[in-house]
């Protein structure tokens, strides 16, 4: 626990407190349209969740999005998604909260990431998020 708190004690006394494998910011507006969507496939499309099935969906060429959350706790869990989505050309976004993702998706516990195979009704949604990530990366 004292660890922890130390932890969190040097993220909020640095200059960026955003963990290292955060490669731009996603503005608010972007994160909650993150997590609508991801509820809204909940129901017509197909989500993985957990980092093991998401690794797993990216190597197979199968993630559409990749949603990872900052506020993993120790980052390493997910540091490995950033530079394989780079190196498989998957689009990924990072929202702040690990436990939104998990409600997202429909679960009680929190996921640090999931992502989007099947977009289902919501594909014009996630085309749109999709292009808003491209436009931050660039920038």
């Amino acid at each position: 626990m004292i660890i922890k708190m130390d932890a969190e004690e040097k993220m909020q006394n640095s200059k960026d407190p955003k963990p290292y494998f955060v490669k731009f910011d996603t503005p608010k507006e972007l994160s909650d349209a993150t997590y609508e969507v991801l509820r809204q496939v909940r129901q017509s499309g197909k989500i993985k969740k957990g980092t093991n099935e998401v690794t797993k969906a990216i190597e197979r060429g199968l993630a559409k999005l990749v949603v990872i959350a900052e506020d993993v706790e120790p980052p390493e869990i997910v540091a490995h998604l950033p530079i394989l989505c780079e190196e498989r050309k998957v689009p990924y976004v990072f929202v702040p909260s690990k436990a939104q993702i998990g409600s997202a998706v429909g679960i009680d516990k929190s996921a640090a990431s999931a992502c989007i195979v099947e977009a289902g009704e919501v594909a014009s949604s996630l085309d749109q998020i999709i292009k808003s990530v491209s436009k931050l990366k660039k920038s």
